[in-house]
């Protein structure tokens, strides 16, 4: 009858309709499977058999191949798939709006911080106590300890204001009411004099000498020399580790050295240390004997030699061969230096108890009659020990400016017997080594640039390729120029103890004519200058006449010359 809109057959889908078909037998398909029936179209009304279609112009066939549980999973796909849709279009519209609203919560937060700080800046701007809040805080610390925190964040406070000083200060105040505030505190927390921090403050610019004073609060590495008379530092290294011990090499700088970070056994007292292998040694104690250089076959002279260790590093050096005299004015440390000698295995030491002080004087026949005068010589000048204040805190609290001026006294002493120890005229040497572990001015700079003025000598490279230089000017000194061949070593800067080292090199045995006569004089107070021969000959001729002559005579000629003096005049 044809299509149209009364005619809605045309939109319904045809249905299938499962027939057995005539021969009703078992068919296999290509899988392997056995099929019951065929599928046969069902006719129309008007009897033409069309194949079906469904809503998407598919064959419907297809379909009925699939089991039950894939037609399943395809009639839930699309559902899943508008779901997801569904799902992604939630989650981009939720992250948008989180990110809209972190954008915002992060802008106020911005401006709450920007606020707050500018709050904080106001709020805890450094300002300086007055007079009756000190006097409180001073009544307080004598019944109470002070707040260390309190004191710790003042130090910051005052730190930043004397960085950035004319910005940053209160009106009406100055510097040095900053700067004694700061020293006051310092004192409190770090437990240290006012005398000390006040010469430890012209030493230092500020952030300096706070890390200075916090590294002395830690103690320096445990380092130890390694004894090469008796074994090698690689053979010495793994023999400790054997047992337990962690270290690594000292620094590229030393080839003995070992740093001990930790150790299972007592590092003093293992087999190896009782050999002699090595000796437990400062890496700052390295140094002076490294400057010092010794050859072969000299003469060296070690005036303050004990405990012994620079004394047995020497005859390392040496490889047992020439002479040292290993001399201190204290006999009980002496027996230190034996029992390390001994141990090491030196055989070229000789040990002296002498005053070395009175050295030349006491040994000249042994210095220029036997030995004809020292090569080099090692002075590890007595001092205030205000380098090693991490291993006797006692110097915080018990040096004062007697102490200062009394150790520099004796330096001052000990340098000129040094130096007048040595022979100039040496064919390899003729050097001095001045060092202490001091980082006052007046122990190393002043007495160098004193030797300088009184005894023919000049400075020279120390040969150690780090450390600070030495002082040239400090405060209203003025020192000579070539101090800066002198090095100077920090614990903060280098990780070892506080020590000065300067090396000098003698040009002549004769001594300055200005200072000849009082070292003459201080060398023999009791001298008699006797008159000259001649003149003591005549007068002794005379006196014998006028012994001789008869008492009339002497009146006679006493009246004469009585006579004869108004007729001068």
């Amino acid at each position: 009858s044809g299509f149209s809109d009364d005619n809605s057959k045309w939109l319904a889908p045809a249905k299938a309709k499962k027939i057995p078909s005539k021969g009703n037998h078992v068919e296999l398909s290509s899988d392997g499977e056995a099929e019951e029936g065929n599928w046969e179209m069902e006719e129309d009304e008007d009897g033409s058999s069309e194949e079906m279609v469904d809503d998407y112009g598919a064959s419907s066939s297809e379909e009925e191949e699939l089991l039950p549980i894939e037609k399943a999973a395809l009639k839930q796909k699309p559902d899943s798939e508008d779901d997801s849709e569904e799902e992604d279009e939630e989650e981009e519209e939720e992250e948008e709006a989180a990110e809209t609203t972190a954008r915002e919560k992060t802008g106020q937060k911005e401006e709450e911080n920007s606020d707050l700080q500018l709050n904080l800046d106001i709020d805890e701007q450094f300002k300086l106590p007055t007079n009756e809040e000190i006097e409180k805080e001073d009544i307080l610390f004598i019944c109470d300890p002070p707040d260390l925190h309190v004191i710790h964040q003042r130090i910051k406070g005052n730190m930043e204001v004397l960085q950035d000083f004319v910005v940053k200060r209160e009106e009406g105040r100055t510097r040095q009411e900053y700067l004694a505030l700061l020293r006051r505190d310092m004192a409190a927390y770090y437990s240290y004099s006012d005398f000390l921090l006040t010469k430890l403050m012209d030493i230092f610019p500020l952030p300096e000498l706070i890390n200075f004073l916090e590294a002395n609060e830690v103690p320096r590495p445990v380092t130890i020399r390694t004894n090469t008379l008796k074994t090698r530092r690689r053979d010495l290294a793994q023999a400790l580790i054997d047992r337990g011990v962690n270290l690594d090499p000292l620094g590229k700088w030393s080839k003995t050295g070992l740093v001990i970070y930790d150790s299972s056994v007592p590092i003093g007292a293992t087999p190896e240390y009782l050999a002699g292998h090595y000796m437990l040694q400062g890496a700052s104690s390295l140094l002076p004997v490294m400057a010092l250089a010794p050859q072969e076959n000299e003469r060296i002279l070690d005036m303050c030699c004990a405990p012994g260790g620079k004394t047995s590093y020497i005859a390392q050096l040496m490889k047992n061969t020439g002479m040292i005299l290993a001399n201190d004015s204290n006999a009980e440390r002496l027996r230190s230096v034996v029992g390390n000698l001994h141990r090491l295995g030196v055989t070229n030491a000789v040990v002296s108890n002498c005053d070395g002080r009175q050295f030349p004087k006491v040994c000249s026949c042994l210095l220029w009659g036997v030995l004809g005068g020292f090569d080099r010589v090692l002075l590890d000048a007595p001092c205030s020990g205000t380098g090693v204040i991490s291993k006797d805190p006692a110097v915080k609290t018990n040096k004062d400016e007697k102490d200062i001026l009394r150790c520099a006294h004796l330096q001052k002493e000990l340098i000129l017997s040094a130096i007048d120890s040595v022979n100039a005229a040496s064919e390899t040497g003729g050097y001095i080594v001045y060092c202490t572990c001091s980082i006052m001015v007046e122990e190393n700079e002043w007495v160098v640039d004193y030797a300088l003025k009184k005894r023919n000598v000049r400075l020279v490279a120390t040969g150690l390729d780090f450390g600070k230089e030495g002082f040239t000017r400090f405060k209203d000194r003025r020192f000579h120029p070539s101090l800066k061949s002198t090095r100077r070593f920090y614990p903060h800067t280098h990780n070892m103890d506080g020590f000065f080292i300067a090396k000098f090199k003698k040009f002549s045995n004769a001594i300055p004519q200005a200072q000849k006569e009082a070292a003459t004089l201080s060398a023999v107070p009791e001298t008699v200058v006797e008159p000259p021969p001649k003149k003591k000959k005549l007068e002794g001729s005379k006196a014998d006449k006028e012994q001789k002559l008869p008492q009339p005579t002497l009146k006679k000629k006493h009246s004469l010359q009585a006579q004869r003096r108004p007729l001068k005049a």
